[in-house]
């Protein structure tokens, strides 16, 4: 027989891994949480207590992908979590103005060269579009990312 953790417990022992957002801690929590549970009142306490909070998800998300996704990846990111448009806007808005410099810095990790084909620009292309960076940015990192007066 074995004991269950109360949804307290279970929410402490998740937020212990990681940062949640509100939205996705309720619904990790939503399938453990018996009749006589308020997940709604558990949800306020802990933001209230400092141990859930939107804000330090957003930042944290927006750290993870710094260097590695554009704002795009964020954006997406961060919606899936179900952080507030306000707080998005807010993280993108950061994201997307070191979003050449991360691009420029992405493509030139992956690729030593500039593209010598049609078909190797667009495979540089998806490989930066795939990474959440805008199509206005890769294009002007594809024509200038080999380019050694870009420096």
């Amino acid at each position: 027989m074995s004991i269950q953790p109360s949804l307290r417990d279970r929410a402490l022992r998740l937020l212990a891994r990681r940062d949640y957002a509100e939205a996705e801690l309720r619904a990790k929590l939503a399938p453990h949480a018996g009749a006589d549970d308020d997940l709604a009142a558990l949800l306020g306490q802990l933001a209230a207590s400092g141990f859930v909070s939107d804000t330090r998800c957003a930042e944290q998300v927006s750290r993870r992908h710094q260097g590695k996704h554009g704002p795009l990846m964020v954006e997406r990111d961060l919606r899936r979590r179900g952080i507030g448009h306000e707080l998005i806007d807010q993280v993108v808005a950061v994201a997307r103005a070191t979003e050449f410099d991360e691009a420029l810095a992405v493509l030139r990790r992956k690729f030593s060269q500039a593209p010598d084909s049609a078909a190797e620009r667009a495979r540089q292309w998806r490989y930066l579009e795939a990474r959440g960076f805008s199509r206005s940015v890769i294009g002007r990192v594809l024509r200038l990312a080999f380019d050694e007066s870009a420096d």
